[in-house]
């Protein structure tokens, strides 16, 4: 079983990762996060297991249905858009794509997933 990804990040994701940062953060300082992750120059890859491991999360299980859907012979035709990946100086985040990874998870803990991931300080 393997999952396809397309070559960049949907748009409708920034507006997901900037609702779920903005929970965890000042609006200001999520726009800023958003920001840094859209100036990268495109996806790089990282295995699913080190994505979870360095943001402190489990994945979430298959039975999900955010997450079955993806693991499906349905979901799997589907390309999936890289995931975006905030790293702090204390660790990571995903703020957008945590389903997205976990599929990978199940299908291969060390599948390679795309991810913008960008290095952002916490501060103001």
């Amino acid at each position: 079983m393997r999952l396809r990804w397309l070559a960049d990040v949907e748009e409708h994701d920034y507006a997901a990762a900037l609702d779920y940062l903005s929970l965890k953060l000042d609006r200001a300082r999520a726009e800023t996060m958003v920001a840094a992750l859209r100036a990268l120059p495109g996806p790089e890859s990282r295995r699913a297991n080190d994505i979870l491991r360095a943001c402190g999360l489990r994945p979430v299980p298959r039975s999900d249905p955010g997450v079955s859907k993806h693991l499906t012979k349905d979901g799997r035709r589907k390309l999936l858009s890289p995931v975006l990946v905030v790293s702090f100086d204390d660790g990571g985040d995903i703020a957008d794509g945590y389903h997205r990874v976990s599929a990978a998870y199940w299908t291969d803990p060390y599948t390679r997933v795309p991810a913008r991931i960008a290095a952002v300080s916490r501060g103001g």
